[in-house]
């Protein structure tokens, strides 16, 4: 089982995500570079790391949503294996249409990097198992364009169908309805904002991001 972090000219979180896998989860994580057309044969897991993919140009995740890897990552998402986007990865995945909405610029106009509480709003995804409904946790946040928008269909949709996974408290950044993270209708693909890869050891302030990692291995290990 390899647990496959992607790579785009720009990505400064990819490493974060490779020691959390391989040094806290003991699990196998492999980089995959963004000229690729596949992703390696024993892929269990895509992750889409933060950072700031060709520069944001245009806009956050507009250019590496063309990159040659994201065709192998839409035929593995619809194949209904689990893909994660944080921070910059969640503005891929709704630039490639793997998720609905798009990420504005901050309601203040200002980069915001700071711990962030967060309720979680749905425990029966691959990423979230291991959380308790409703429970209040805390990640970090560092982003400009973190604001969260879909129209009024669109988030009458998510509410339907259970795909609100976090929400923010006390929202920083003037997300519609507070949304911190969702989920496609599958329940497979998840993005989110705040970096549960940075808030997954003692020592930097906090453990309740490894929840999602030990989640997402425990969902795998499950079906295999």
């Amino acid at each position: 089982m390899i647990y496959s972090i992607l790579r785009f000219p720009g990505s400064n979180c990819d490493w974060d995500m490779y020691y959390v896998l391989r040094d806290v989860l003991k699990v196998t994580p492999s980089f995959v570079d963004y000229r690729e057309t596949v992703l390696p044969a024993e892929t269990s897991a895509v992750l889409i790391p933060g950072g700031f993919s060709y520069g944001d140009y245009l806009r956050s995740g507009a250019i590496a949503r063309f990159s040659p890897i994201m065709s192998a990552v839409q035929e593995f998402a619809e194949a209904g294996k689990p893909v994660i986007g944080v921070c910059n990865g969640f503005q891929i995945l709704t630039e490639a249409g793997l998720l609905p909405g798009a990420l504005h610029p901050n309601e203040s106009l200002n980069f915001i990097c700071r711990p962030q509480k967060l309720v979680v709003e749905n425990c029966q995804t691959p990423f979230t198992r291991q959380f308790s409904l409703k429970q209040t946790v805390t990640f970090p946040i560092a982003h400009g364009e973190g604001n969260y928008y879909c129209d009024e269909t669109t988030l009458q949709d998510l509410k339907e169908h259970n795909q609100i996974v976090l929400r923010y408290v006390n929202n920083p950044n003037g997300s519609t309805d507070n949304i911190a993270g969702i989920t496609n209708q599958g329940g497979n693909v998840l993005g989110l904002m705040p970096h549960p890869e940075r808030a997954s050891e003692a020592v930097l302030g906090g453990t309740d991001g490894k929840i999602l990692f030990q989640s997402l291995v425990a969902s795998i290990t499950q079906h295999v």
